[in-house]
């Protein structure tokens, strides 16, 4: 059962007490992510994810990671387009040393002038990681084709010029934007003593002075037809597509999601048994809901040789039109949605799981579902249901698309596609 709080800095706290493990978890969310940015700090969330690690008035960034590790813990962090979140998981009995940490880490940064220049190298590297790696380079191109130059494009971790460019103004400035009480949840799942917990966290996070007023605008953007190829020495081609998605908070995403895991979101997929198992052109192949707030879509990837572009694209092509004209079974969708329950239930056996998931639907949607609520809402799900969420999704077709790959003729993949986008 969860329970909320409220600290006397206005920080919510979303908790549940699990007396079977001799673990804590605990995740501090921040509002922060690339979608709150603009053109000239693109990558300073993620920026700020990587600094506050690097020393606090009264750590060093050894300190910080020996503290939790030297206890056999994990300290570690994320940022997305619309969350960061800052995160450990070590034994119930130093629950204690972890809030200190995270604490003083979000209260008393550095930001030492020195540490910012050698991190930009840092993130610097990493963007040219993720330039080798062609699935992460083409969802990055995919969000262009998908959301052109709304926020919702840019690059989580920003461009070599944004980071060059960024300088301590900038990143103090955002910080002191964002890391601000009601734009901050702390959620915690584990073994615990209530009273002892939210003393501790008052006596931590409950003295946060920030009075800035939470002032971060969101777009409202619309899918926009686009294709995009990059060029690049790589034996293979990697594909993105985007169609029509569901929004964060929508019911009916549990629908959707019960249609991915039929339609490709796993080994016993259709995508995956057509294009895999049955025709050999596909190495990889899923697909997989993308939702944030207001918007949402339905995107397909998938990794494979020249030679079998063409007729790859037009299975795909077939699949989309055949789920709309045969729709989905009685049968189909029960047993969609018995893995999709298979699934939700597996993933509560993991503390941090239950700790991200209530920490990111307490701050996303201001409320956390029980997983009774949850699973209730899967069992509702109806054949009407899934025919009216079909229409939505695979009606309009393939929206924008985005390849990578060695030599691609872009008019050829705009044919392979159907000439739809």
């Amino acid at each position: 059962m969860f329970k909320r709080y409220i600290l006397n800095s206005n920080i919510r706290v979303i908790t549940e007490y699990i007396p079977y493990v001799n673990s804590i978890s605990i995740g501090i969310w921040i509002g922060s992510g690339s979608r709150y940015e603009n053109t000239i700090n693109n990558g300073v969330s993620h920026f700020i994810e990587h600094i506050l690690f690097k020393g606090t008035k009264n750590r060093t960034a050894k300190q910080i990671a020996s503290e939790i590790e030297e206890l056999g813990g994990q300290i570690n962090a994320f940022t997305g387009k619309e969350a960061t979140c800052f995160y450990i998981k070590m034994l119930d009995e130093h629950y204690d040393i972890g809030i200190d940490v995270l604490s003083d880490m979000l209260l008393n940064p550095k930001f030492a002038q020195i540490d910012i220049e050698k991190e930009k190298s840092v993130i610097q590297e990493e963007i040219n990681m993720y330039e080798d790696s062609p699935e992460d380079l083409v969802s990055d191109i995919l969000s262009i084709a998908t959301w052109g130059e709304d926020p919702l494009s840019y690059p989580i971790l920003g461009t070599n010029t944004t980071i060059k460019e960024l300088n301590k103004e900038k990143i103090i400035n955002y910080f002191n934007e964002t890391y601000v009480p009601e734009n901050i949840v702390i959620s915690i799942t584990g073994n615990f003593e209530e009273d002892k917990l939210i003393k501790k966290l008052n006596e931590t996070f409950g003295t946060m002075h920030n009075k800035n007023k939470l002032n971060l605008s969101l777009s409202y953007p619309k899918i926009k037809k686009d294709l995009i190829v990059k060029n690049k020495d790589i034996e293979q081609i990697h594909v993105a597509l985007t169609l029509n998605g569901i929004e964060l908070g929508n019911d009916k995403l549990y629908t959707l999601l019960a249609i991915n895991n039929y339609f490709g979101g796993g080994t016993s997929s259709k995508l995956f048994q057509k294009l895999r198992e049955e025709e050999g052109y596909v190495y990889t192949i899923y697909s997989f809901p993308s939702v944030y707030k207001n918007v949402g879509t339905f995107n397909i990837y998938f990794a494979l040789n020249e030679q079998y572009i063409n007729s790859a694209m037009e299975l795909i092509l077939h699949e989309i039109n055949e789920i709309l004209k045969h729709r989905m079974s009685k049968n189909d969708i029960t047993k969609a949605k018995e893995q999709l329950k298979g699934n939700y239930i597996l993933g509560l056996e993991s503390m941090s799981s239950r700790m991200f998931s209530m920490g990111k639907s307490e701050l996303m949607l201001g409320k956390v579902f029980e997983p009774k609520e949850i699973l209730n809402k899967i069992d509702m799900i109806t054949i009407n249901d899934v025919d009216e969420v079909l229409d939505i999704v695979f009606k309009e077709g393939i929206l924008s698309a985005a390849a990578v790959g060695r030599n691609i003729d872009e008019y050829k993949l705009e044919k392979a596609l159907g000439g739809r986008i």
